[in-house]
């Protein structure tokens, strides 16, 4: 399902969903270098990898698959490719996690320490550069018909 609005609808170039990944994961390093707050890091991580696996899978599917949740996604790309991805499930779980609870105030703590936001931005970096070798290794981009 794609999005809809004001006349305009996702993109069906699964290289610009991977460009907009890699900005996530920029933001994620700049904010992370220069001590920004680790709440906005994660979420960068988060959305790096949403975005990078919709991508992934809008190459090979044709279809845009909606939501947030990233263990969904990552499953529907081991459906497709068990062996590139299936190591990866734990670490989009993990990931999953920092969507909602790293942009909103809740009354429950939700504390992330240097050494968890480093090992976060790890498995998006490492997540990030499979699905770019998976989408890239079938050659030149190119526009999918929907």
């Amino acid at each position: 399902m794609s999005r809809k609005r004001k006349g305009a609808s996702d993109s069906h170039f699964y290289y610009k969903w991977l460009d907009k990944a890699l900005c996530d994961l920029q933001c994620a390093r700049l904010l992370l270098t220069y001590g920004g707050d680790v709440y906005n890091i994660a979420f960068h991580c988060q959305q790096a990898i949403e975005k990078a696996l919709k991508g992934y899978l809008l190459f090979r599917t044709g279809r845009h698959y909606d939501g947030h949740n990233l263990t969904y996604l990552c499953r529907q790309a081991i459906h497709i490719d068990e062996q590139a991805f299936a190591e990866y499930l734990d670490e989009s779980a993990a990931l999953n996690d920092l969507y909602i609870e790293t942009r909103y105030p809740t009354d429950l703590p939700f504390e992330i320490n240097e050494h968890e936001i480093r090992r976060y931005l790890d498995m998006a970096e490492r997540m990030f550069a499979a699905i770019r070798r998976e989408l890239y290794a079938a050659g030149r981009p190119h526009r999918i018909e929907a």
